[in-house]
């Protein structure tokens, strides 16, 4: 389906089938919603003339980390963020080194993240945070994962004191100055600057205070990096291994930055863009940086844009120009790879390392480079 017969058939769909979806939705989410202690009055003041959001799946085919080439949407905002990030950063210093010092958590990740989510505060979205999860709970969009989101949203209403009109935020529901959903507010936020409230949107140590701990909890180890951007060993194969620091440096690989390896720990390979792209080594915090945002293109832009905002060095990293596999293609690959009993973490489309891990297994057993990642040929050969 191309996107302007796409476009026009959601001009075409009625208006009152659009109310009626959101009626059906919204008369089936009360039960679950009194349950849950929500009262009457909160649950009309969240939902008095919602109607169904007609671009919002549009949007969820656009996501620029999903579609847009790695190297591409890195190159876009790396540079950018890092430039305008150290002012907000000193702006903001005392903060950062109080969550450095409550959480053990990079105050730089922090940064980055905020950057890349909100331009530092500067757009934290004008959807309707209520419409938007009603809308792809309606819709079914990833099943029952944004009902679920919902009915968080409408526990935040009841429990923080916090006024209706504060919940604005991006297409998907995501809030505040670094985008938490609703789920992972209730269980990350904090409230860092002693008002009482845990307020993500207008209270920049609350928000920048509640993503420190979203890391920490999430397994962030203090004094490890996340990894580096590497020259690769000559005639060592780019294929997916684990080997200590001391072992990595031992067969010669360097960080293009100059950095020196951490004496202890372990990291492993990582060729997002495929053999044929840039190496890095990464540790377990850049996986915990992608559990924050499931795509390499996020987690590595955060990551870069955090060294940038340390003081490192810009690093010219040559990326392969070929346009990703777009979400059909990802799902399919997915599908492919369960059918030959690889148990998966997600069924959304998303390359997490669990899937890189499947896919490197398959082509040790094409007999091909098993670099782990995902492309047209590979999923002509897993359909073989």
């Amino acid at each position: 389906m191309t996107r302007l017969f796409f476009a026009t058939l959601i001009l075409l769909i009625p208006a009152t089938t659009f109310a009626a979806d959101m009626n059906a939705f919204l008369k089936s989410v009360k039960p679950d919603a009194t349950k849950l202690g929500i009262s009457d009055a909160t649950f009309a003041s969240a939902t008095r003339g919602l109607t169904i959001d007609p671009q919002i799946e549009r949007l969820t085919r656009r996501q620029p980390e999903l579609v847009r080439p790695i190297g591409q949407y890195i190159e876009r905002r790396v540079g950018s963020l890092a430039r305008s990030g150290q002012g907000k950063m000193r702006g903001q210093r005392r903060t950062f080194e109080r969550i450095e010092k409550t959480f053990g958590t990079d105050p730089y990740v922090v940064a980055a993240i905020w950057g890349m989510e909100t331009g530092f505060g500067g757009n934290i979205g004008k959807s309707d945070v209520f419409r938007s999860l009603a809308t792809l709970a309606a819709q079914k969009y990833r099943g029952d994962f944004f009902r679920s989101q919902f009915l968080d949203a409408l526990l935040i209403l009841e429990t923080e004191g916090l006024p209706r009109s504060r919940f604005v935020g991006s297409w998907a529901g995501a809030m505040g100055q670094t985008q938490f959903i609703p789920s992972s507010y209730i269980s990350y936020a904090v409230d860092f600057d002693g008002d009482k409230m845990r307020d993500v949107w207008r209270s920049v140590p609350d928000a920048l205070a509640s993503t420190a701990n979203y890391l920490k909890e999430k397994g962030w180890i203090a004094g490890q990096p996340w990894g580096y951007a590497v020259r690769w060993p000559d005639g060592l194969a780019r294929e997916a291994q684990t080997k200590s620091w001391s072992e990595w440096h031992k067969i010669g690989a360097k960080a293009r930055s100059g950095a020196r390896f951490p004496r202890g720990g372990e990291a492993t390979s990582f060729f997002p863009a495929g053999a044929e792209g840039p190496a890095f080594l990464i540790t377990l915090n850049y996986d915990v940086i992608r559990d924050y945002n499931s795509s390499d293109s996020y987690s590595l832009s955060v990551a870069l844009t955090a060294d940038r905002l340390r003081g490192g060095p810009a690093i010219n990293l040559k990326w392969p120009s070929a346009e990703t596999v777009n979400r059909d293609q990802r799902l399919a690959i997915q599908k492919a790879l369960r059918a030959r009993g690889h148990v998966l973490s997600n069924d959304a489309g998303r390359i997490t390392r669990d899937v890189r891990a499947a896919i490197a297994i398959e082509q040790r057993r094409m007999g091909v480079l098993a670099d782990g990642y995902p492309d047209v040929d590979l999923l002509r050969q897993l359909n073989r």
